[in-house]
């Protein structure tokens, strides 16, 4: 990671090659995308035309299946620049693409939404890609996020929201922690834990830590409203926020 590269770059490795582990060591993880899947699809439902979704961060497919199965005529764009993860969504995803529903770009996410004209997207779903920014890179991404959306579009985001109260999300953690040893030992997959527990170090950094009530602030400083944190589990939330419509 350097200034050229404000994101966490170890999803080019290991992590990235066995990434579906974290089905196993984090299931949360797994609800989050769900939700944002079902939050997207009941945006989709009330939407007149098929909705038109940027997805930050796609990875290995996981949200972005999620995003795909909540309507029949919702359409992604998947936006993520660690080809390792990228190809194996594309490889899992196939059928989406060859239906037209599904497209995707090899860009950073701020690079991606710079280039994006203003009032232009219906929706931007994201799962666990926003808490791997440099805080100062995140803030920017959260202004481009609202810059491109359309009046009275949503931002839908589940992600790791560290607790404002630090003792409780550290005994959060800890559980986490608890669950990589647990789950990665017994199969025998130290390689895995030891990159799953230095990613983790850089999640909780100073420059990284994506705290509840810190993003509240940046999401409102954008011009964004209704901002909400649900579905809680440990140090995971689901975000929905709403750029007004004037």
């Amino acid at each position: 990671m350097n200034a050229n590269t404000p994101y966490d770059a170890m999803f080019s490795g290991v992590i990235g090659q066995e990434y579906d582990l974290l089905k196993l060591i984090c299931p949360f993880a797994t609800e989050m995308s769900r939700l944002v899947g079902a939050k997207l699809g009941e945006l989709a439902a009330t939407h007149q035309q098929s909705l038109q979704v940027v997805e930050l961060g796609g990875g290995t497919g996981i949200t972005t299946l999620a995003i795909l199965s909540a309507q029949p005529d919702l359409k992604v764009l998947s936006i993520d620049n660690e080809p390792t993860m990228q190809r194996q969504a594309q490889q899992s995803l196939k059928t989406w693409v060859d239906e037209g529903r599904l497209s995707f770009s090899g860009e950073d996410a701020l690079t991606a939404l710079i280039a994006m004209p203003s009032d232009s997207v219906d929706a931007i779903g994201s799962a666990y890609t926003l808490h791997n920014f440099e805080c100062t890179y995140r803030q920017k991404v959260i202004q481009e996020i609202f810059r491109v959306l359309k009046p009275g579009a949503c931002f839908v985001n589940g992600d790791r929201y560290a607790l404002d109260d630090i003792d409780a999300h550290t005994r959060a953690t800890q559980q986490e922690v608890a669950g990589y040893f647990k789950v990665l030992t017994d199969i025998q997959r130290l390689d895995v834990l030891e990159h799953w527990i230095i990613h983790l170090f850089s999640d909780e950094s100073a420059n990284h830590v994506m705290r509840e009530a810190i993003a509240r602030q940046q999401l409102a400083a954008a011009g964004f409203q209704q901002i909400e944190f649900s579905h809680r589990l440990a140090v995971n939330a689901l975000l929905t926020a709403i750029k007004p419509l004037s």
